[in-house]
């Protein structure tokens, strides 16, 4: 998936967004966190999450970088199978033509459910993946509900487990 692909999507859908650039050692959350000042809790990964079951459904979750995605329970039962685990990144490539470190919602292919943690929603602005690792897309979280397929689900994370 191209940035241009991404911007393409973005445009037709008519919401508001920023491209951030980034280096792409530094695509991966935590480390583009770090490295250009956004705060976790303003910064949204999309995650690949993958059925166990014969036709292996998909879906994004949208997170907050500081919280962790249910994967074994709500995720597991939207995706109406026993087992559930996050897409390895030839999965990930294959099914959405995105790399780990810049899969965001915007670009998707039609069809796949893209799950929103309500917690993004208070976010004035969150910062997600560009569709490759050398950029983000700032933008209000309205603007990832005007996504095809997008939903709002409560407690899609959970806060991490203290150390």
């Amino acid at each position: 998936m191209s940035r241009e692909a991404v911007i393409g999507h973005l445009e037709a859908l008519g919401v508001p967004y920023e491209v951030v650039e980034c280096d792409p050692d530094f695509a991966d959350t935590a480390r583009f966190c770090e490295r250009y000042g956004y705060p976790m809790d303003a910064s949204a990964n999309a995650i690949c999450v993958i059925g166990k079951s014969g036709d292996r459904p998909m879906a994004c979750c949208v997170v907050l970088a500081s919280t962790r995605l249910d994967v074994n329970g709500v995720v597991r039962r939207r995706l109406g199978t026993r087992k559930a685990s996050f897409a390895d990144a030839d999965t990930t490539v294959e099914r959405t033509g995105m790399m780990i470190g810049g899969v965001t919602p915007f670009g998707l292919p039609a069809g796949l459910p893209v799950w929103i943690d309500a917690g993004v929603m208070e976010c004035d602005k969150v910062i997600v993946g560009g569709g490759s690792r050398d950029c983000k897309i700032l933008c209000p979280p309205s603007s990832l509900l005007a996504v095809e397929g997008a939903e709002v689900v409560d407690d899609l994370a959970k806060q991490p487990s203290p150390p």
